[in-house]
């Protein structure tokens, strides 16, 4: 983890601190410290110990008053509720928004998916989560439902680190032939088609935490 500028501290330290645990570069079980990531973010003790907080309430760290605090185990039951839930807000959202999508965010969603398959390709596992992420943000950003991207943002991390971790075993994240399908599905404003394909995506990543 790089310092963070002294704006928004809170944010960043947030930021950093999640990624760090996503990517694994703060292992599951991991004690941290608040002096400790202090010092490695370049910030004061108070915004981690915000940012802590803020990661206690989403799941990814646990603590114990005066005792410690870690990060949590990737659990499966945790990883299902949590996809059980962000999958039923992509269908609200997709349904919302295909409709309203434009030409240029149908071509954004395919050049997100060309990303996202040559990451694939390469076992490039950031880069194509990255790009997974851009595919279905078009989508939420369209949609325009503040509170369901705000649930999707604080749940999505969850998924993540399975996700992260199963790819880096070899396996191929998502379906790039399931996002082609949905991309046609919005490009001919096939609600219910696309519906139906974003149901399947997030049925696999359910699936995906019951074989874990």
């Amino acid at each position: 983890m790089e310092p963070v500028p002294r704006t928004l501290l809170r944010d960043r330290a947030y930021a950093a601190i999640r990624d760090a645990i996503v990517t694994g570069e703060i292992e599951p079980g991991a004690v941290v410290r608040d002096a400790d990531l202090a010092e490695r973010l370049g910030l004061s003790r108070a915004p981690v110990r915000e940012a802590f907080s803020r990661l206690v309430d989403e799941g990814l760290l646990e603590s114990k008053p005066q005792s410690y605090t870690r990060v949590t185990p990737v659990v499966a039951a945790d990883v299902r509720d949590a996809a059980a839930v962000v999958g039923a807000l992509h269908e609200l959202v997709t349904r919302v928004a295909v409709p309203r999508l434009f030409a240029a965010d149908v071509e954004a969603m395919r050049a997100a998916n060309e990303r996202f398959a040559a990451a694939v390709r390469a076992g490039e596992v950031e880069a194509a989560l990255q790009a997974d992420d851009d595919l279905h943000d078009v989508l939420v950003r369209v949609c325009g439902n503040r509170a369901a991207a705000a649930t999707v943002a604080r749940y999505i991390p969850l998924i993540r680190r399975l996700e992260r971790r199963r790819f880096g075993e070899g396996g191929t994240c998502r379906s790039v032939e399931l996002h082609d399908q949905l991309i046609r599905a919005c490009a001919a404003g096939d609600v219910d088609g696309a519906v139906r394909v974003t149901a399947e995506i997030w049925r696999g990543l359910a699936e995906l935490a019951d074989s874990d």
